[in-house]
């Protein structure tokens, strides 16, 4: 609360300047805007395509798009519109218009009236070559510096057109609005259409050409692909002619059931062996050695005329097993097979009175499980010739299985790359032949004028003004240091602070006048503020002795002893003031007296001769350089001092300012309360520092502060109503 304060006191201190710098302000302005011409707005609306999904149906863009998408294509479009060869061709048009003779929007500038026709038609091809051929001025050409200054000597520049133009989006429609506003309605209209036009021109320039460049590379990527799919078919087909393969996979499929089956049939036949083999050794294992040796013998006559027949039934096996199982084969096996049964059974008929007649059946079972035993192992060569023959075959087919499959996928990747390009080629041309979906859906008119800014303009100039003296003097505030304030003096120094007293008026300061009943109210403040600072000095006092010092000159010492003096006279007090202020003796200049404190000091004044009936005696000093010790020692002072203080009730001592230590040094050591004088609005420095490190040091002696020129509310007001009342 205190900050707040002191910084209403430091505004209510400058008020003048927060009145008449926002007053002179507001009165500059007045005569600056009067002569402001009105200001004419126009406006139009361009429809983007952005967000619109009705322009999008046939392209195929109605995708939806992120809002960051959507912000960023509004954001490019507007700074499109706001390029410097775009702003060019709208500053060509504006000046053809005005040179071609037609209605002119601003009055011609000298740097076009000091031209002749001839010139004024020279300079009017070449804005008009310049406008056909979308090309800026050569800044580096002097002739075309000229052109330039003549845009900007009439206001028709990019640069100031730019100023000018405003360009936003409308919400998050699909609409930007483009607005101009200036002093002439039909410029504000032929602005805002030019911009538009040679916006949508040049945007829809770029596109197309973009469009074009990308059918060109388009086409050209297609015709690459189709090429290199072709030739991966050819490479495919060449491949598979040259290695007779027709299809690798049914191929495949086919040798493998073969190999299969193949197999199956060989662990058939092997079965049906070890079954015969076994039967045979059991059928001989029924014979004794001699009757084996018989029949050995006989089965192998017999063996030899079944011979013939045995070998035509292994021929027909090998071409059964060649041709895949071929049924009209196995027809010819089985008739084979009973012509081979037949002969075995005629053949065993003849031996029916042999010793072996009555065992003939195992006989002719023997003969028969031999001949099955014999056809089975002429088929199981066969059947292993033939899986060697398609593990062979199947073998070749895997390297070109590996190869075909390669190339396959070569042919695969090409023609969706084909098919890719093919479809974006096509999707480019199609929206190559669409027209460019950004339009013009309103045209700008000349518009009415717009309310006079000008009142507002010297309205926010006096409160611009008001509040840069606000936040200059917040500044000073906030970088002042000095102490405005007892509080903050107690607060810094860590000292309690007795009282304070306020700043009086005038060069002449009558004590008598302040303790008059019929005093003025900053006087009756005074007077207040030394009861107040009588009482606290009353409460601390010791043995009558008090030195009041400072810490710099004119502080207020003499005003505070004086004053001081006179509040104890009030209460019937006898007082005694020393100068000890050797190097400024204001009392004994202002008061008059022939009483000296060095007379007193050496014995030339005896203490009978202080004793009079006035309540307040005054000793002076002479003013020479000097000092209390060099006037007498410490035992003839302090002796000194005791028969004074049996005369009279308080001894105040103004002593030198600190700035003086040794002066003001001796006098304290005779004190016995010290009381500072300090001046409001101070800042404490190194030295200053050290001054009051001093004082504390004092301890119990040193009393405390008198804050002196303080100023607050009460006071001030005060001091107005008794201004006033003057």
């Amino acid at each position: 609360m205190e900050e707040i304060n002191r910084f209403l006191r430091l505004l209510k201190k400058h008020r003048l300047i927060l009145i008449i710098v926002p007053a002179i302000t507001v009165i500059i302005t007045f005569f600056l805007v009067r002569n402001l011409p009105n200001s004419y707005v126009s406006q139009t609306q361009i429809a983007t395509g952005i967000v619109d999904d009705t322009q999008s149906s046939l392209t195929g863009d109605a995708a939806a798009k992120s809002w960051s998408e959507v912000s960023q294509a509004f954001a490019n479009l507007m700074e499109v519109m706001r390029l410097k060869k775009i702003l060019d061709q709208v500053s060509y048009k504006l000046i053809i218009h005005e040179i071609s003779g037609k209605k002119s929007f601003r009055a011609i500038p000298p740097e076009l009236q000091n031209y002749n026709q001839q010139e004024l038609k020279q300079i009017l091809n070449t804005f008009e070559d310049k406008y056909n051929k979308t090309e800026g001025l050569n800044l580096w050409d002097a002739k075309q510096i000229k052109l330039y200054n003549i845009l900007r000597a009439i206001g028709y520049d990019s640069e100031s057109i730019k100023n000018k133009i405003k360009i936003n989006r409308v919400g998050d429609s699909d609409f930007i609005t483009v607005e101009v506003d200036t002093e002439n309605p039909e410029l504000s209209a032929f602005i805002v259409n030019s911009l538009t036009e040679e916006f949508i021109k040049y945007y829809t320039f770029l596109i197309k050409q973009n469009q074009r460049k990308a059918n060109t590379f388009l086409d050209k990527m297609l015709i690459e692909k189709r090429a290199a799919m072709n030739s991966n078919v050819n490479a495919l087909r060449d491949y598979k002619i040259k290695n007779r393969v027709l299809n690798l996979e049914e191929q495949s499929s086919q040798l493998y059931a073969q190999i299969i089956t193949y197999n199956d049939q060989k662990q058939s036949i092997l079965k049906d062996i070890a079954a015969n083999t076994g039967a045979v050794n059991e059928i001989d294992g029924r014979f004794d050695p001699k009757d084996r040796k018989y029949l050995e013998s006989t089965l192998t006559r017999l063996n030899q005329r079944l011979l013939s027949t045995k070998e035509e039934l292994r021929s027909l096996y090998d071409l059964y097993i060649q041709n895949n199982f071929e049924p009209s084969y196995k027809e010819s096996i089985d008739s084979l097979q009973r012509i081979l049964t037949s002969q075995i059974n005629q053949s065993s008929d003849q031996y029916i009175n042999s010793p072996l007649a009555t065992k003939q059946a195992l006989i002719q079972q023997k003969l028969q499980l031999e001949v099955q035993l014999d056809l089975s192992r002429y088929s199981m060569n066969s059947i292993e010739n033939e899986l060697l023959n398609l593990n062979a075959q199947f073998d070749k087919m895997v390297p070109h299985e590996a190869e075909v499959q390669s190339l396959e996928r070569e042919v695969e990747i090409s023609s969706k790359e084909y098919l890719d390009a093919l479809e974006k080629f096509n999707q480019s041309s199609m929206e190559s032949g669409f027209a460019i979906k950004i339009n013009q859906v309103q045209i700008a008119m000349p518009g009415l004028p717009q309310p006079s800014k000008k009142m507002l303009l010297v309205i926010i100039s006096g409160i611009v003004t008001f509040i840069f003296c606000l936040v200059v003097l917040f500044i000073l505030y906030f970088l002042d240091d000095t102490i405005s304030s007892s509080k903050e003096l107690a607060n810094k120094t860590g000292v309690p602070v007795l009282g304070g007293l306020n700043t009086i008026q005038g060069s002449v300061v009558d004590l008598n006048e302040i303790w008059n009943s019929s005093s003025s109210g900053s006087l009756n403040e005074f007077k207040d503020q030394l009861r107040s600072i009588r009482f606290e000095i009353d409460n601390e006092i010791k043995n009558g002795v008090i030195a009041i010092t400072s810490m710099k000159e004119f502080e207020g010492k003499t005003l505070l002893a004086l004053s001081l003096a006179h509040a104890w006279k009030m209460t019937n007090k006898k007082v005694l003031i020393i100068d000890g202020n050797f190097t400024n003796p204001e009392i004994s200049r202002s008061l008059d007296t022939s009483m000296y404190i060095e007379d007193y000091l050496n014995g030339t004044t005896e203490v009978n001769q202080l004793h009079t009936d006035q309540s307040v005696t005054v000793l002076a000093n002479k003013g020479a350089d000097t000092s209390p010790l060099e006037i007498a020692d410490a035992e003839t002072i302090t002796s000194k001092i005791n028969q004074l203080k049996e005369l009279f009730d308080v001894i105040i001592i103004e002593t030198a300012s600190l700035s003086k230590m040794n002066q003001s040094k001796e006098w304290l050591s005779f004190a016995g309360n010290v009381i500072a004088v300090f001046e409001a609005r101070q800042s404490l420095n190194d030295e200053k520092l050290n001054d009051i490190a001093y004082l504390t040091s004092l301890g119990d002696k040193f009393t405390g502060w008198v804050f002196n020129k303080q100023e607050t509310f009460l006071y001030v007001r005060k001091k107005k109503k008794s201004i006033k009342n003057g």
